[in-house]
């Protein structure tokens, strides 16, 4: 009958690698059915309770104590494997060729001055406290730890920033700098493009491709799963990205994330269209409503982001100027759209891309039912008409031929103190009207007069269909109509993202800004040095990169005892 043996150790602590080298090494002896190796954490002994590896002792353990057990054919095996323990610890031989371990972050800094940075995969519990003296020591942070509290997070990027400092993490598995990989890592060239991702494995993914489409990379920026959720609120991304952006290197960013909060990625986005550089974006569930607007690509999926991103590299776009419509010509209300079609797929078009920019778009040929006007001849918030359904055509010419009805509209929508932006389409070609801008513009200009009159702005924007060969002559159409002030354009997806972005500046909720200062780009450029707190192999990767490296034979304070450790860091403010 199998019997449970175990041996609980206070005081003592082996990083993760060592307990789990420890526990398969047990497992492998005679007579030996399971063991566990673990620090004694409720969540540790619900696994070792669910894989029936737990007795009293166990249940008993405290967080700080090495709980050994061991599930074996009889007691004499049970005892003959715990009796082992300590051979098998001293078995362990580090590939780590280093005279003297530190005990201290401190001790680490004085034998390696120059390390910007410090990895750290210590247990949860203690990282934020590890993470926070490498601060003091003015070190950036790579924390590969997770189960540091939220709190912990948001206080240690506060800090950070306000030293002009990353911290990549917490549970940053992945992290790429000037060519060495921090944890999780490839080896990947060096090149033009810079990544900033909130997703270790998808850094993973987006750095491969692009190594493996013959492109490079100058920075890997991890961040830690949470930095885009809404308590975070990207503090580590905005610094990424601010680095990404200053970088000379750098000639394409590129954005991943697991699924965002959408207000925080609209943060992002926003910061992302300052930059005077291709910026490609892969946030995973947001769908993007357009392939391009303005300086910013949105991707598809992660190879797509890939292949973006080389594709822009080899071929650098002319990026045009960026500049922000005024919105402040706006009055205080204005700050809805009303679209008046003669197309219908125009229309359909027009409500798919705005939603992008302005959420639900009313409309009385609606590409969602939930989304239908109540009253085609009443409008309401956003919403798009299409004057050519067929409850506007009966009896009358299609709006395409007469323009009488979509004049009416025009002039009662310019006279809604709540409307921004009207939007119109003008179709021309055989069988349209011989000459629509001669009658829409004098009603555009009209429009425009009446609500300046009445201390407003309205913005005209209008679609125009058709070629230079067409009865009408495209060209005519377009000059008569920016003669009267609209802004026009042939292709139906521009003037729509031109109107979106018009409404969504308007619409945009205030924001507190995130202050930081600028990360010293030359901690990055040049030859990497680390510290390492917590597992071995971390510090063995670095070395395997040729990248001086101190690992610290850190344990922790008080031996666990976290009630002590508080009253000595209480002590040495006071010494």
């Amino acid at each position: 009958m199998a019997v449970i043996k175990s041996e609980i150790r206070s005081g003592i602590y082996y990083d993760s690698a060592v307990l789990m080298q420890l526990q398969r090494s047990m497992s492998q002896l005679e007579g030996v059915q399971d063991a566990g190796v673990v620090m004694g954490t409720e969540e540790n002994k619900e696994i070792l309770a669910h894989i029936d590896l737990v007795n009293s002792e166990v249940n008993a353990a405290k967080p700080d104590d090495m709980v050994i057990v061991i599930r074996a054919e009889n007691e004499a095996a049970a005892l003959s494997a715990i009796e082992k323990v300590d051979e098998l610890l001293t078995r362990k031989r580090s590939n780590v060729d280093q005279d003297y371990r530190p005990k201290s972050l401190e001790g680490a800094a004085d034998m390696l001055p120059d390390a910007s940075w410090v990895l750290i995969s210590v247990a949860g519990r203690f990282a934020a406290g590890v993470a926070r003296k490498a601060l003091e020591l003015g070190k950036h942070v790579f924390l590969f730890s997770d189960n540091v509290s939220v709190e912990d997070e948001i206080s240690l990027k506060k800090t950070a920033a306000e030293k002009g400092l990353l911290v990549m993490g917490p549970d940053c598995g992945t992290a790429m700098i000037s060519g060495i990989g921090l944890g999780f890592a490839n080896k990947i060239r060096k090149g033009p493009i810079g990544v900033v991702a909130a997703a270790g494995t998808g850094l993973q993914q987006v750095t491969t491709r692009i190594h493996q489409l013959g492109s490079g990379i100058t920075h890997g920026i991890g961040t830690g799963g949470r930095d885009l959720k809404d308590p975070v609120g990207a503090a580590t991304f905005l610094m990424a990205l601010d680095v990404l952006a200053r970088d000379p290197e750098t000639k394409v960013i590129t954005l991943v994330s697991k699924p965002p909060a959408p207000q925080v990625a609209e943060k992002v986005i926003r910061k992302a269209r300052q930059i005077n550089k291709p910026v490609v974006i892969n946030f995973i569930a947001r769908k993007p409503t357009s392939r391009q607007e303005g300086n910013l690509w949105f991707a598809t999926g992660m190879d797509d982001a890939a292949a973006l991103s080389v594709q822009l590299a080899q071929n650098p776009p002319e990026l045009k100027s960026t500049n922000q419509f005024p919105v402040e010509k706006f009055a205080k209300g204005q700050r809805y759209f009303r679209g008046l079609f003669s197309g219908g797929t125009l229309a359909y078009e027009a409500q798919f891309l705005l939603e992008g920019y302005i959420g639900r778009v009313w409309a009385n040929a609606p590409i969602n039912k939930e989304n239908k006007l109540k009253d085609s001849l009443k409008s309401e918030e956003n919403c798009i008409v299409d004057l050519g359904e067929d409850e506007f055509t009966v009896g009358r010419l299609h709006p395409m031929m007469d323009n009488e009805m979509r004049i009416r509209r025009l002039l009662e929508e310019s006279r809604d103190p709540e409307v921004a932006v009207i939007m119109l389409d003008v179709v021309i070609g055989f069988g349209s009207h011989p000459d629509p801008a001669s009658e829409l513009a004098p009603a555009i200009v009209k429009a425009k007069q009446e609500a300046e009159n009445a201390g407003r702005y309205l913005e005209v924007v209008v679609v125009a269909t058709g070629t230079d060969e067409d009865p009408q002559n495209l060209d005519s159409q377009v000059a008569q109509l920016r003669a009267a002030g609209a802004w026009v354009s042939s292709s139906n997806e521009e003037v729509v993202n031109y109107a979106g972005s018009i409404l969504r500046s308007i619409n945009q909720p205030a924001e507190e800004t995130f202050v930081f200062k600028p990360v010293d780009l030359e901690t990055l450029s040049r030859k990497l040095e680390a510290i390492n707190v917590g597992l071995e192999s971390f510090a063995e990767n670095l070395l395997a990169q040729e990248t001086p490296t101190v690992h610290v034979d850190w344990r922790p304070p008080a031996g666990g005892n976290e009630k002590l450790a508080n009253i000595l860091e209480r002590m040495k403010k006071f010494s």
